[in-house]
C-alpha cells in the first residue's frame, strides 16, 4: 500500500523473481518441475506457491489445468515464459485418455524419482517403463510393490501395455472395448470391484499387471477366452462378466453357448474316464 497524490493505493507488491531457475526436461509435469524449482531455491513447494500467490492446496490439480494468471505469476518468478509453464500441464484429453490418466501419481521411476523428476507419461495407465532411463516403473506405495513378480506375468503385462497404448493413440473404440473386457475379466478373477480404468492405475502392482496381462491374453479368440473364464466362476465374477457385456447381448449369448459346450465336453470326458476305470 502506498500514498499517491494524497490517496492510499492498495496495489499488490511487485512479484520478485526467484534467485535461481531450472529448465524443464522433455515431458516433465508441472508439479514435478515446481518441486525441482523449489529445491533449487532452498524452499519447499508450499513456500514457492505462496511467494507467487497460488494456493498450495491446488498444487496437484494444477497439472490438469492452470489459469492464465497463475501461469504468468509462476513464469515471472521463474524467469520463463507463460507458454512454457502451460506446456508442463496435460493438454485437453478425450474421454478415454482422461479415464486412463491418473490424477495422482500411482507409479514412479526408481532411478529418476530420487532426482526429483516427475513425467507426464508416468500417469498413463498403459505406461510400463521410464522413457528416460528405461527402468520398469514401480508403485508409489512401496509396501504394495514388494515381492518378486513372475516373469511370464511381466512379459504379458508389457505386451498388454503396448496394445492399450496403440488402442488409445488410434482412438480405436473396438480395441479399447476389447482391452477393457480383458481388464474386467482379470478384476473378476482377483475379486476386485470398480472400474477397469481404475484397476489399470492400481497402486497394487499385482492387480495392475494382471489387468495389463489380460489385455494381451484376450487378443486371440476373445470369446473363447471369455467362455473359458465364465465356466466355474462365482457369483461376483459372473456379475463382472455380465456388466462387461451388458450392452452386447449377442456376444453374451455366444459366450454362454460356447461355455455350455465346454461344460458338456468336460462332463463327457469325465464320464468316459469313469467308465474306463
Amino acid at each position: 500500500m502506498g500514498l499517491c497524490n494524497g490517496v492510499w493505493n492498495r496495489r499488490a507488491p511487485e512479484l520478485r523473481p526467484l534467485p535461481k531457475t531450472v529448465m524443464p526436461i522433455q515431458d516433465e509435469l508441472l508439479s514435478g518441475w515446481l518441486t525441482r524449482l523449489a529445491i533449487a531455491n532452498y524452499c519447499d513447494v508450499v513456500d514457492l506457491l505462496a511467494h507467487v500467490g497460488v494456493d498450495y492446496r491446488y498444487a496437484v490439480s494444477l497439472d490438469f489445468g492452470l489459469e492464465a494468471g497463475a501461469a504468468e505469476k509462476i513464469a515471472m518468478a521463474a524467469r520463463v515464459t507463460p507458454e512454457l509453464i502451460q506446456s508442463l500441464t496435460f493438454p485437453t484429453l478425450n474421454d478415454t485418455e482422461a479415464a486412463l490418466t491418473a490424477r495422482f501419481p500411482f507409479q514412479a521411476c526408481p532411478n529418476c524419482t530420487p532426482r526429483s523428476f516427475t513425467l507426464k507419461h508416468w500417469r498413463r495407465a498403459w505406461v510400463f517403463d521410464c522413457q528416460i532411463c528405461g527402468a520398469m516403473l514401480t508403485s508409489t506405495l512401496p509396501k504394495l510393490g514388494k515381492g518378486v513378480l513372475p516373469q511370464k506375468l511381466l512379459q504379458h503385462a508389457r505386451t498388454g501395455s503396448v496394445l492399450l497404448e496403440q488402442a488409445v493413440i488410434q482412438n480405436s473404440i473396438r480395441q479399447i472395448r476389447r482391452a477393457m473386457r480383458g481388464a474386467s475379466f482379470a478384476m473378476a478373477l482377483k475379486n476386485v470391484s470398480g472400474d477397469p480404468a481404475s484397476a489399470l492405475q492400481s497402486f497394487n502392482p499385482d492387480i495392475r499387471l494382471f489387468c495389463l496381462a489380460a489385455i494381451a491374453v484376450v487378443q486371440k479368440r476373445p470369446l473363447l477366452k471369455a467362455a473359458l473364464f465364465a465356466t466355474g466362476i462365482d457369483d461376483f465374477a459372473r456379475v463382472a462378466l455380465l456388466r462387461t457385456y451388458q450392452n452386447e447381448d449377442r456376444l453374451l449369448v455366444t459366450i454362454n453357448r460356447i461355455g455350455r459346450q465346454i461344460e458338456n465336453r468336460r462332463h463327457a470326458s469325465r464320464s468316459n474316464t469313469i467308465e474306463r476305470t
